[in-house]
């Protein structure tokens, strides 16, 4: 099993049909078939399952997707990584993202740097938390731009400001008798709607008041918060941040009367990993 019969098999799997793969790749139909059998006469296994218009994956073809995915990514980073090697401020940067630090980052500074270095190109990869820490393990991405808590002793970390979680409801499912502020106690009366890792954080908070808070939905992204607060389902919790690019006009934001529900932004790097001049300047300007 080699790179290019990885690719290949991708393409297959993504455009589900051989002939748009072999168009996609530029390459003829009967050598791409070739290689899909060769590849699973290798393995000892089907791998997709050819119909009269579209092929589908089984079950190993589904597993061999994920790895190859992963592989051929690692491999690009790699490449981009020996690439860049000695380049100063010129070549690629790869950045994990999650969806909140949209309302912080990127920031004037980065837009400067960007300018003043119009050979950097930035490719950003998108995901929770926990996916971009595994990209950065892997090597995908140079730096992750994440939100805390996360296990952070394997990583350089700079942290930037702390700040408050908000409180967002739909207008017609209103919770707290102030307009602009939620208690604790109001809050452990309503259908909370929250990011996956706050909860301990959340049921440490309520425990100390002797609450304990009802969720009703968990999820691994700050939108899908905002959208099930947004639709009435409860209320959600969110950065403060995140809601500079959400639309506030169409649901009610409190402040929580609480100072421990609070979270912060970090940007990560490997502690054991090469960090490019670019990479070093954008971990700088992003505190």
């Amino acid at each position: 099993m080699n790179l290019r019969q990885l690719t290949y098999f991708m393409a297959i799997a993504e455009e589900r049909q051989i002939t748009a793969a072999a168009d996609r790749l530029h390459i003829a139909q009967p050598p791409l078939s070739y290689e899909l059998s060769s590849l699973e006469r290798e393995l000892g296994v089907t791998l997709v399952k050819r119909g009269p218009r579209n092929t589908e994956l089984t079950d190993a073809g589904q597993l061999l997707y994920k790895r190859a995915e992963q592989i051929l990514a690692m491999t690009t980073a790699t490449e981009r990584e020996v690439r860049n090697y000695g380049k100063g401020m010129s070549g690629i940067l790869s950045i994990g993202a999650i969806s909140s630090s949209g309302g912080i980052l990127p920031n004037s500074d980065m837009l400067e740097f960007a300018r003043h270095y119009p050979d950097v190109r930035f490719e950003i990869h998108e995901g929770n938390t926990f996916a971009i820490i595994d990209m950065l393990e892997k090597g995908i991405v140079d730096v992750g731009i994440v939100r805390t808590p996360f296990p952070a002793d394997r990583f350089g970390c700079r942290y930037s400001e702390r700040e408050p979680m908000k409180a967002v409801m739909a207008g017609e499912q209103e919770y707290g008798k102030s307009e602009t502020c939620i208690t604790l106690e109001e809050l452990a009366g309503a259908p909370l709607i929250i990011y996956r890792r706050y909860e301990k954080l959340l049921n440490e908070t309520f425990s100390e008041k002797k609450l304990t808070p009802f969720i009703c939905c968990i999820n691994d992204d700050a939108r899908t918060t905002y959208t099930w607060a947004m639709k009435g389902f409860g209320v959600g919790l969110l950065p403060a941040s995140i809601l500079r690019i959400l639309n506030r006009d169409t649901v009610i934001c409190k402040d929580i009367a609480s100072d421990r529900l609070t979270t912060q932004l970090a940007v990560i790097w490997k502690k054991d990993r090469y960090l490019s001049p670019l990479a070093e300047k954008f971990v700088e300007l992003s505190g």
